[in-house]
């Protein structure tokens, strides 16, 4: 059965004023997604040039790209709501286009990681910076947990991988904090551009799945 056959199959399983519902809570959801990511890369990249820490703007530089994503799940549900059929290829070469955003992030911050430590940069304590890490340990598992909920309703792939990097985005919290909580109560320097360091493996793993699978086939 071919990716299209599925999903007019599963469609039909589903009353189509139940799936008009569903696609508007999943576009609302979406759009949460996407101011709540744009929060974070502002606030991240101020907290992060105030302070110097490599780490913040690693994180702020990894909300762009999941604005992106959560962009690209936007784009496919109002797709489907005006009744428009996407070609696969569409879709897959705009995942691609995300998982290249993620290499250069992983890039740019692992370089500057790298000669932070070498040079051993002093990043000052960030309180904006934990604080932003703190509540987003808190929000994005449960921003998470709904995605998938959704995307499992409407049998979406694409919304079933944007979850994987919400819940991606948690772990990168948890490193950030990690790295800004030791500097900042200890004097450990070097947990920043270590914890930079981690977020970069994050991103260039994230990056190589959305290249190498075809996670995000059908909404």
């Amino acid at each position: 059965m071919t990716t299209t056959q599925h999903v007019h199959q599963h469609h039909s399983d589903m009353d189509p004023g139940a799936r008009a519902e569903r696609l508007r809570e999943a576009t609302r959801l979406e759009y949460f997604s996407l101011g709540w990511n744009f929060l974070e890369t502002f606030v991240g990249f101020a907290a992060g040039l105030a302070s110097g820490s490599v780490a913040l703007l690693g994180f702020a530089l990894d909300s762009v790209v999941e604005s992106s994503s959560a962009a690209a799940v936007l784009w496919r549900l109002r797709k489907e709501r005006n009744g428009e059929v996407l070609p696969d290829d569409v879709e897959r070469k705009a995942v691609r286009i995300v998982g290249i955003a993620f290499f250069a992030l992983a890039a740019y911050v692992g370089v500057q990681a790298v000669y932070d430590l070498a040079t051993g940069a002093r990043p000052e304590a960030s309180v904006v910076g934990i604080g932003l890490a703190v509540v987003s340990i808190v929000v994005m598992p449960v921003l998470a947990r709904r995605k998938r909920a959704m995307a499992k309703t409407l049998d979406s792939r694409s919304m079933e991988a944007d979850s994987g990097q919400t819940t991606l985005c948690t772990y990168i919290s948890v490193v950030l904090l990690a790295g800004l909580g030791l500097n900042a109560l200890f004097g450990w320097w070097w947990a920043d551009p270590v914890a930079a360091l981690g977020i970069a493996a994050f991103a260039a793993k994230e990056g190589h799945e959305l290249w190498t699978t075809e996670r995000f086939c059908a909404c």
